[in-house]
Protein backbone atom coordinates (compact mmCIF):
# COMPACT_ATOMS: atom_id res chain seq x y z
CA UNK A 1 0.00 0.00 0.00
CA UNK A 2 1.39 3.18 -1.04
CA UNK A 3 2.03 5.72 1.93
CA UNK A 4 0.06 8.77 2.28
CA UNK A 5 2.46 12.22 1.87
CA UNK A 6 1.60 15.13 3.71
CA UNK A 7 2.18 18.53 2.06
CA UNK A 8 3.58 19.18 5.76
CA UNK A 9 3.79 18.19 8.71
CA UNK A 10 4.10 20.19 11.80
CA UNK A 11 6.01 19.03 14.87
CA UNK A 12 4.55 20.81 17.85
CA UNK A 13 0.89 21.72 18.43
CA UNK A 14 1.71 24.54 20.86
CA UNK A 15 0.76 28.22 19.73
CA UNK A 16 2.87 28.42 16.69
CA UNK A 17 2.52 25.15 15.86
CA UNK A 18 -1.23 25.26 15.43
CA UNK A 19 -1.46 28.69 13.91
CA UNK A 20 0.82 26.92 11.44
CA UNK A 21 -1.13 24.18 10.37
CA UNK A 22 -4.48 26.08 10.73
CA UNK A 23 -3.07 28.40 7.82
CA UNK A 24 -1.66 26.12 5.96
CA UNK A 25 -5.10 23.83 5.53
CA UNK A 26 -7.09 27.14 5.17
CA UNK A 27 -4.66 27.21 2.37
CA UNK A 28 -5.89 23.88 1.14
CA UNK A 29 -2.64 22.17 2.27
CA UNK A 30 -2.66 18.54 2.89
CA UNK A 31 -1.36 18.78 6.54
CA UNK A 32 -0.68 16.70 9.78
CA UNK A 33 0.42 18.16 13.87
CA UNK A 34 2.58 16.00 15.69
CA UNK A 35 2.50 16.85 19.39
CA UNK A 36 4.97 14.62 21.89
CA UNK A 37 2.58 15.74 25.10
CA UNK A 38 -0.93 14.26 25.44
CA UNK A 39 -2.43 17.67 24.90
CA UNK A 40 -2.06 20.14 22.74
CA UNK A 41 -1.55 24.17 23.80
CA UNK A 42 -0.30 23.13 26.86
CA UNK A 43 1.72 25.71 27.66
CA UNK A 44 -0.68 28.48 26.13
CA UNK A 45 -2.84 27.68 29.40
CA UNK A 46 0.04 28.56 32.13
CA UNK A 47 0.86 32.12 29.57
CA UNK A 48 -0.56 35.52 31.54
CA UNK A 49 -1.47 33.40 34.85
CA UNK A 50 -3.83 31.84 33.30
CA UNK A 51 -5.30 34.63 31.42
CA UNK A 52 -3.70 35.19 28.42
CA UNK A 53 -2.20 38.03 27.15
CA UNK A 54 -1.75 37.06 23.51
CA UNK A 55 -0.69 40.12 22.00
CA UNK A 56 -0.01 43.40 22.57
CA UNK A 57 -0.86 46.48 21.04
CA UNK A 58 2.44 48.59 21.24
CA UNK A 59 4.43 46.90 19.42
CA UNK A 60 7.41 48.28 20.03
CA UNK A 61 11.08 46.45 17.96
CA UNK A 62 12.82 47.04 21.34
CA UNK A 63 10.77 44.84 23.35
CA UNK A 64 12.03 41.81 21.40
CA UNK A 65 15.60 40.35 21.63
CA UNK A 66 17.60 38.93 18.45
CA UNK A 67 20.58 39.34 16.88
CA UNK A 68 19.07 41.08 13.79
CA UNK A 69 15.92 43.27 14.62
CA UNK A 70 15.17 43.63 10.94
CA UNK A 71 14.08 39.84 10.97
CA UNK A 72 11.53 40.84 13.57
CA UNK A 73 10.21 43.71 11.93
CA UNK A 74 10.00 41.72 8.34
CA UNK A 75 8.08 39.05 10.54
CA UNK A 76 5.98 41.63 12.54
CA UNK A 77 5.12 43.68 9.49
CA UNK A 78 3.35 40.39 7.73
CA UNK A 79 1.21 39.31 10.76
CA UNK A 80 0.88 42.39 12.76
CA UNK A 81 -1.30 42.65 16.39
CA UNK A 82 -4.07 43.98 14.69
CA UNK A 83 -3.93 41.03 12.75
CA UNK A 84 -4.15 38.35 15.55
CA UNK A 85 -6.99 40.10 17.00
CA UNK A 86 -9.30 39.81 13.86
CA UNK A 87 -7.73 36.45 13.64
CA UNK A 88 -8.72 35.73 17.15
CA UNK A 89 -12.00 37.42 16.64
CA UNK A 90 -13.18 35.45 13.93
CA UNK A 91 -12.61 32.32 16.29
CA UNK A 92 -15.17 34.31 18.49
CA UNK A 93 -12.73 35.75 20.92
CA UNK A 94 -13.20 39.46 22.17
CA UNK A 95 -10.11 41.51 23.03
CA UNK A 96 -9.96 43.06 25.81
CA UNK A 97 -7.55 45.69 26.49
CA UNK A 98 -6.25 45.98 30.14
CA UNK A 99 -3.13 47.04 32.04
CA UNK A 100 -1.86 49.68 29.38
CA UNK A 101 -1.42 47.90 26.03
CA UNK A 102 -2.05 44.28 26.97
CA UNK A 103 -4.97 42.41 24.84
CA UNK A 104 -6.46 39.61 26.74
CA UNK A 105 -9.36 37.25 26.02
CA UNK A 106 -12.45 39.24 27.11
CA UNK A 107 -12.92 35.81 29.35
CA UNK A 108 -9.62 36.59 30.76
CA UNK A 109 -8.92 32.76 30.50
CA UNK A 110 -5.54 30.97 28.67
CA UNK A 111 -8.61 27.70 27.96
CA UNK A 112 -9.87 30.35 25.51
CA UNK A 113 -7.07 30.81 23.41
CA UNK A 114 -6.31 27.07 23.45
CA UNK A 115 -10.33 26.06 22.92
CA UNK A 116 -10.60 28.03 19.97
CA UNK A 117 -7.43 27.21 18.14
CA UNK A 118 -7.88 23.20 18.55
CA UNK A 119 -11.53 24.16 17.73
CA UNK A 120 -10.37 25.40 14.21
CA UNK A 121 -8.00 21.94 14.04
CA UNK A 122 -10.92 20.14 14.34
CA UNK A 123 -13.16 22.08 11.78
CA UNK A 124 -10.43 21.87 9.45
CA UNK A 125 -9.89 18.39 10.15
CA UNK A 126 -6.34 18.18 10.55
CA UNK A 127 -5.26 15.04 11.89
CA UNK A 128 -3.56 15.84 15.56
CA UNK A 129 -1.40 12.53 16.83
CA UNK A 130 -0.83 13.18 20.39
CA UNK A 131 2.14 11.44 22.42
CA UNK A 132 3.85 11.10 18.84
CA UNK A 133 7.33 10.95 19.97
CA UNK A 134 9.37 11.85 16.56
CA UNK A 135 12.48 9.97 17.21
CA UNK A 136 14.73 11.41 13.96
CA UNK A 137 13.73 13.22 10.66
CA UNK A 138 15.49 13.35 8.03
CA UNK A 139 15.46 14.32 4.22
CA UNK A 140 15.41 12.28 0.93
CA UNK A 141 16.79 15.04 -1.42
CA UNK A 142 16.90 12.58 -4.27
CA UNK A 143 12.55 12.13 -3.87
CA UNK A 144 12.11 16.02 -2.08
CA UNK A 145 10.49 13.90 0.63
CA UNK A 146 11.14 14.37 5.10
CA UNK A 147 11.23 10.61 6.87
CA UNK A 148 9.40 11.98 9.79
CA UNK A 149 10.16 8.58 12.32
CA UNK A 150 8.15 8.65 15.17
CA UNK A 151 7.11 5.74 17.96
CA UNK A 152 4.10 4.61 16.03
CA UNK A 153 3.84 5.21 12.13
CA UNK A 154 6.36 6.90 10.32
CA UNK A 155 4.78 10.23 8.48
CA UNK A 156 6.21 11.15 4.96
CA UNK A 157 5.99 15.07 3.79
CA UNK A 158 7.04 17.50 1.17
CA UNK A 159 7.86 20.07 3.93
CA UNK A 160 8.21 19.76 7.54
CA UNK A 161 7.47 22.83 10.32
CA UNK A 162 9.78 22.76 13.58
CA UNK A 163 7.28 24.37 15.76
CA UNK A 164 8.71 22.12 18.97
CA UNK A 165 9.54 25.51 21.75
CA UNK A 166 12.41 25.42 23.29
CA UNK A 167 13.28 24.47 26.57
CA UNK A 168 11.51 27.13 29.28
CA UNK A 169 8.86 25.06 31.54
CA UNK A 170 9.69 21.53 30.81
CA UNK A 171 6.49 20.19 32.03
CA UNK A 172 4.46 21.92 29.72
CA UNK A 173 6.41 20.28 26.93
CA UNK A 174 9.57 22.16 25.89
CA UNK A 175 11.86 19.99 26.56
CA UNK A 176 14.80 21.11 23.91
CA UNK A 177 13.96 18.30 21.45
CA UNK A 178 13.06 20.46 18.47
CA UNK A 179 17.12 21.87 18.49
CA UNK A 180 18.47 17.76 18.10
CA UNK A 181 15.45 17.95 14.91
CA UNK A 182 17.25 21.25 13.73
CA UNK A 183 21.06 19.99 13.97
CA UNK A 184 20.08 16.45 12.12
CA UNK A 185 18.78 18.40 9.44
CA UNK A 186 22.60 20.49 9.19
CA UNK A 187 21.36 23.74 11.43
CA UNK A 188 23.46 25.27 14.40
CA UNK A 189 21.86 26.45 17.85
CA UNK A 190 22.77 29.42 19.53
CA UNK A 191 23.05 28.36 23.54
CA UNK A 192 19.33 28.24 24.62
CA UNK A 193 19.28 29.77 28.23
CA UNK A 194 16.58 30.77 30.46
CA UNK A 195 14.49 34.21 29.88
CA UNK A 196 11.57 35.79 31.87
CA UNK A 197 13.27 34.07 34.67
CA UNK A 198 14.14 35.03 38.61
CA UNK A 199 18.25 35.81 39.60
CA UNK A 200 19.59 34.28 42.29
CA UNK A 201 21.30 36.81 44.65
CA UNK A 202 24.23 37.40 46.93
CA UNK A 203 22.87 37.91 50.58
CA UNK A 204 26.24 37.29 52.44
CA UNK A 205 26.53 40.94 53.12
CA UNK A 206 23.32 42.70 53.11
CA UNK A 207 20.84 40.40 52.67
CA UNK A 208 16.80 42.02 51.40
CA UNK A 209 13.77 40.79 53.72
CA UNK A 210 11.89 37.85 51.59
CA UNK A 211 8.15 38.18 50.77
CA UNK A 212 8.45 41.82 50.20
CA UNK A 213 6.40 43.19 47.20
CA UNK A 214 7.03 46.70 46.37
CA UNK A 215 7.40 49.19 42.95
CA UNK A 216 10.70 50.11 41.90
CA UNK A 217 13.04 50.91 39.10
CA UNK A 218 15.75 48.43 38.52
CA UNK A 219 19.05 49.15 36.56
CA UNK A 220 21.01 46.27 35.17
CA UNK A 221 24.45 46.11 35.68
CA UNK A 222 27.15 44.53 33.30
CA UNK A 223 30.76 45.11 34.47
CA UNK A 224 30.05 48.30 36.21
CA UNK A 225 27.87 49.66 32.94
CA UNK A 226 23.95 50.27 32.80
CA UNK A 227 22.60 48.28 30.30
CA UNK A 228 18.83 47.86 31.16
CA UNK A 229 16.36 49.81 33.24
CA UNK A 230 13.06 48.61 34.13
CA UNK A 231 10.23 50.04 36.29
CA UNK A 232 7.49 47.10 37.82
CA UNK A 233 6.47 45.30 40.83
CA UNK A 234 10.07 43.42 42.37
CA UNK A 235 9.47 40.37 44.36
CA UNK A 236 12.17 39.56 47.19
CA UNK A 237 12.73 36.25 47.80
CA UNK A 238 14.86 33.76 50.16
CA UNK A 239 16.98 33.62 47.31
CA UNK A 240 17.44 36.57 45.08
CA UNK A 241 14.76 38.86 43.08
CA UNK A 242 11.76 38.13 41.06
CA UNK A 243 8.99 39.84 39.55
CA UNK A 244 7.94 41.01 36.14
CA UNK A 245 10.93 44.23 36.76
CA UNK A 246 13.43 41.15 37.01
CA UNK A 247 11.86 39.37 34.17
CA UNK A 248 12.14 41.66 31.87
CA UNK A 249 15.90 42.30 31.36
CA UNK A 250 16.88 38.24 33.17
CA UNK A 251 17.49 37.51 29.33
CA UNK A 252 20.67 39.82 29.29
CA UNK A 253 21.58 38.65 32.71
CA UNK A 254 21.65 35.76 32.20
CA UNK A 255 23.47 35.78 29.02
CA UNK A 256 25.88 37.99 30.89
CA UNK A 257 26.14 35.61 33.46
CA UNK A 258 27.06 32.69 31.40
CA UNK A 259 29.81 34.50 30.00
CA UNK A 260 31.36 34.90 33.38
CA UNK A 261 30.76 38.68 33.61
CA UNK A 262 29.90 40.49 36.46
CA UNK A 263 26.02 41.11 37.20
CA UNK A 264 24.79 43.67 39.41
CA UNK A 265 21.20 45.06 39.98
CA UNK A 266 20.23 48.81 41.37
CA UNK A 267 17.01 48.77 43.18
CA UNK A 268 15.56 52.37 43.42
CA UNK A 269 12.16 52.14 46.04
CA UNK A 270 11.21 55.96 45.19
CA UNK A 271 12.00 56.18 41.49
CA UNK A 272 9.66 59.40 40.85
CA UNK A 273 11.78 61.33 43.90
CA UNK A 274 15.26 62.72 42.67
CA UNK A 275 18.11 62.19 45.85
CA UNK A 276 17.79 65.55 46.55
CA UNK A 277 14.07 65.51 46.67
CA UNK A 278 14.25 62.78 49.13
CA UNK A 279 16.72 64.32 50.82
CA UNK A 280 14.69 66.82 51.85
CA UNK A 281 11.61 65.42 52.17
CA UNK A 282 12.56 62.99 55.15
CA UNK A 283 14.15 65.54 56.68
CA UNK A 284 10.80 67.64 56.91
CA UNK A 285 9.05 64.62 57.60
CA UNK A 286 11.48 63.26 61.11
CA UNK A 287 11.82 66.53 62.13
CA UNK A 288 7.50 66.71 62.08
CA UNK A 289 5.59 67.46 64.94
CA UNK A 290 3.81 63.82 64.72
CA UNK A 291 7.15 62.25 64.10
CA UNK A 292 9.91 63.42 65.66
CA UNK A 293 9.33 61.85 69.07
CA UNK A 294 8.82 58.10 67.29
CA UNK A 295 11.38 55.66 66.51
CA UNK A 296 13.12 55.98 63.05
CA UNK A 297 11.42 52.46 62.77
CA UNK A 298 7.62 53.90 63.05
CA UNK A 299 8.76 57.72 60.97
CA UNK A 300 8.62 55.67 57.78
CA UNK A 301 6.14 53.87 58.50
CA UNK A 302 3.56 54.28 55.22
CA UNK A 303 6.46 54.99 53.37
CA UNK A 304 8.14 51.69 52.93
CA UNK A 305 6.65 48.11 53.51
CA UNK A 306 7.73 47.73 57.15
CA UNK A 307 10.00 44.47 56.50
CA UNK A 308 11.84 46.63 53.96
CA UNK A 309 11.52 49.76 56.13
CA UNK A 310 13.50 47.50 58.82
CA UNK A 311 16.22 46.61 56.35
CA UNK A 312 17.28 49.71 54.58
CA UNK A 313 17.29 51.46 58.29
CA UNK A 314 19.86 48.59 58.73
CA UNK A 315 21.99 48.94 55.96
CA UNK A 316 22.14 52.28 56.65
CA UNK A 317 23.58 52.43 60.06
CA UNK A 318 20.97 53.50 61.76
CA UNK A 319 19.35 51.64 65.15
CA UNK A 320 15.78 51.20 64.87
CA UNK A 321 14.91 52.77 68.39
CA UNK A 322 16.90 55.69 67.30
CA UNK A 323 14.34 58.79 67.62
CA UNK A 324 13.46 60.71 64.10
CA UNK A 325 14.73 64.40 65.57
CA UNK A 326 18.20 63.00 66.23
CA UNK A 327 19.04 61.08 62.82
CA UNK A 328 22.34 63.32 61.35
CA UNK A 329 23.37 64.59 57.71
CA UNK A 330 25.14 61.28 57.82
CA UNK A 331 22.04 58.86 58.53
CA UNK A 332 19.94 60.41 56.38
CA UNK A 333 22.43 60.77 53.44
CA UNK A 334 23.05 56.97 54.06
CA UNK A 335 19.25 56.07 54.14
CA UNK A 336 18.55 58.17 50.72
CA UNK A 337 21.59 56.22 49.33
CA UNK A 338 20.58 52.76 49.97
CA UNK A 339 16.71 53.60 49.23
CA UNK A 340 17.40 55.32 45.70
CA UNK A 341 20.51 52.21 44.55
CA UNK A 342 20.16 49.62 47.08
CA UNK A 343 22.08 47.12 45.08
CA UNK A 344 21.96 43.13 44.26
CA UNK A 345 25.23 41.28 43.41
CA UNK A 346 23.23 38.70 40.90
CA UNK A 347 25.00 35.12 41.35
CA UNK A 348 22.88 33.14 38.93
CA UNK A 349 19.16 32.27 37.87
CA UNK A 350 16.38 30.72 38.06
CA UNK A 351 16.47 27.20 35.75
CA UNK A 352 14.25 25.98 32.79
CA UNK A 353 11.88 24.82 35.02
CA UNK A 354 10.75 28.34 36.14
CA UNK A 355 11.45 30.73 33.10
CA UNK A 356 8.73 31.54 30.65
CA UNK A 357 10.68 31.51 27.30
CA UNK A 358 13.69 30.63 26.36
CA UNK A 359 16.82 32.79 24.88
CA UNK A 360 18.79 31.17 21.94
CA UNK A 361 17.95 28.76 19.00
CA UNK A 362 17.82 28.55 15.65
CA UNK A 363 19.77 31.63 14.35
CA UNK A 364 17.58 33.75 12.36
CA UNK A 365 20.35 34.32 9.76
CA UNK A 366 19.77 30.88 8.89
CA UNK A 367 15.48 31.44 7.80
CA UNK A 368 14.32 33.90 5.13
CA UNK A 369 12.13 35.92 7.11
CA UNK A 370 9.47 36.35 4.41
CA UNK A 371 9.01 32.62 4.48
CA UNK A 372 10.33 31.36 7.60
CA UNK A 373 12.30 28.72 5.10
CA UNK A 374 15.44 27.57 6.29
CA UNK A 375 18.19 29.08 4.03
CA UNK A 376 20.04 25.54 4.26
CA UNK A 377 17.64 22.75 3.94
CA UNK A 378 14.30 23.53 1.09
CA UNK A 379 11.37 22.67 2.52
CA UNK A 380 12.07 22.85 6.28
CA UNK A 381 9.96 25.75 8.29
CA UNK A 382 10.70 27.06 11.23
CA UNK A 383 7.96 29.00 13.96
CA UNK A 384 8.23 30.25 17.38
CA UNK A 385 10.26 30.23 20.60
CA UNK A 386 12.87 27.30 18.58
CA UNK A 387 14.04 30.35 16.55
CA UNK A 388 16.54 32.39 18.07
CA UNK A 389 14.22 35.43 18.66
CA UNK A 390 12.22 36.08 22.23
CA UNK A 391 10.93 39.18 23.96
CA UNK A 392 9.91 40.52 27.15
CA UNK A 393 6.37 40.05 29.15
CA UNK A 394 3.19 41.49 27.51
CA UNK A 395 2.30 39.51 24.66
CA UNK A 396 5.21 39.98 22.93
CA UNK A 397 6.15 36.50 22.64
CA UNK A 398 2.71 34.95 21.85
CA UNK A 399 3.03 37.90 18.71
CA UNK A 400 5.98 36.08 17.64
CA UNK A 401 4.48 32.63 17.46
CA UNK A 402 1.10 33.70 16.05
CA UNK A 403 3.39 35.94 13.21
CA UNK A 404 5.92 33.22 12.87
CA UNK A 405 3.21 30.34 12.52
CA UNK A 406 1.13 32.48 10.11
CA UNK A 407 3.75 32.89 7.35
CA UNK A 408 5.36 29.91 7.79
CA UNK A 409 1.76 28.10 6.99
CA UNK A 410 1.17 30.52 4.30
CA UNK A 411 4.46 30.04 2.99
CA UNK A 412 3.88 25.67 2.86
CA UNK A 413 3.69 25.10 -0.73
CA UNK A 414 0.93 22.22 -1.78
CA UNK A 415 2.11 19.23 -4.22
CA UNK A 416 -1.22 18.32 -5.95
CA UNK A 417 -2.21 20.49 -8.58
CA UNK A 418 -6.23 20.00 -7.53
CA UNK A 419 -5.28 21.39 -4.17
CA UNK A 420 -7.62 24.26 -3.54
CA UNK A 421 -7.16 27.55 -1.67
CA UNK A 422 -9.55 27.50 1.38
CA UNK A 423 -8.64 31.59 2.42
CA UNK A 424 -10.74 34.00 3.09
CA UNK A 425 -8.34 36.96 4.43
CA UNK A 426 -5.38 37.59 5.49
CA UNK A 427 -5.11 36.77 9.29
CA UNK A 428 -5.65 32.74 8.84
Amino acid sequence: MKARIYDAAVIGAGASGLMTAICAARRGRDVILLEHMDQPGKKILATGNGKCNYTNADQALDAYYCEDRSFIRTVLEQFSCTDAIRFFEELGIRPLQKNGTCIYPESEQASSIRNALTAEVKRLQIPLVLSAAVQSIQKDTDKNIFLIQTKGQPVYCRSCVLAAGGMAAKKTGSDGSGYIYAKQLGHTITKPLPALTALTADYSRRKLPAGVRTGCLASLLIDTKTKARERGELQITDYGISGIVIFQFSRTAVRALSENRQVQVSLDFKPDMSKKELTAYLKNRFLGIYTAQKEAGEGLNGFLPDKLSAVILSQSGILQNTRCRDLDETQIRNLVRYIKDNRVTVTGYRDFDFAQVTAGGVPVSQIHPRTMESRLVKGLFFAGEIIDADAKCGGYNLQWAWASGYIAGRSIQAHDSNSADKSTSKPQ
